[in-house]
């Protein structure tokens, strides 16, 4: 399926929303689940997936019956080969105990890494590919130590009173 069909099928599914979807989804919009943004029905590579948060690397999908399939299982292989967690729960699941259902996709956060400033998944590159932000941390700290200090940085080159005695025009 080429582009303009993934963005076609996930506008049909965003109208179409299952019950289950729908529930989960009035509590993860608008930040409300820890002030993370959710996506619904969005199109990441040849998949439409049901929630995603960018910042998180993170989708979630409310299956029914009829996903119990290895194209399931392939879907999930794929997308954590693309670095993206992946969180599944059934739809009974989410219509009898949504509060577990967040807890849950809470808990899986806590035990992930933090979110990294750029916006491209690298989890399970080489260490040779981190990005340059883990070189240059301790460097800015040094930095944010230095202008910390009470004195400046650069020693002024005249004595207090010869400094008055130029302003005076002495």
């Amino acid at each position: 399926m080429n582009v303009s069909g993934r963005v076609s099928t996930a506008r049909r599914l965003r109208k179409n929303q299952t019950d289950a979807e729908r529930i989960l989804w009035l509590r993860l919009r608008d930040r409300r689940l820890n002030g993370l943004k959710f996506r619904r029905q969005v199109p990441i590579g040849r998949y439409v997936v049901d929630f995603f948060c960018a910042d998180a690397h993170l989708v979630v999908e409310v299956d029914g019956g009829q996903h119990a399939t290895a194209d399931e299982t392939n879907r999930t292989r794929t997308l954590e080969a693309m670095g993206f967690l992946v969180l599944r729960f059934w739809n009974n699941e989410v219509h009898e105990n949504i509060d577990g259902v967040l807890e849950s996709i809470l808990n899986l956060l806590d035990r992930s890494e933090p979110p990294h400033p750029t916006p491209l998944p690298w989890r399970g590159r080489r260490a040779t590919e981190a990005p340059r932000m883990k070189v240059l941390l301790p460097i800015f700290g040094e930095i944010l130590s230095l202008l910390d200090r009470s004195e400046p940085l650069h020693p002024d080159p005249l004595p207090s009173g010869e400094r008055e005695g130029k302003r005076r025009g002495c």
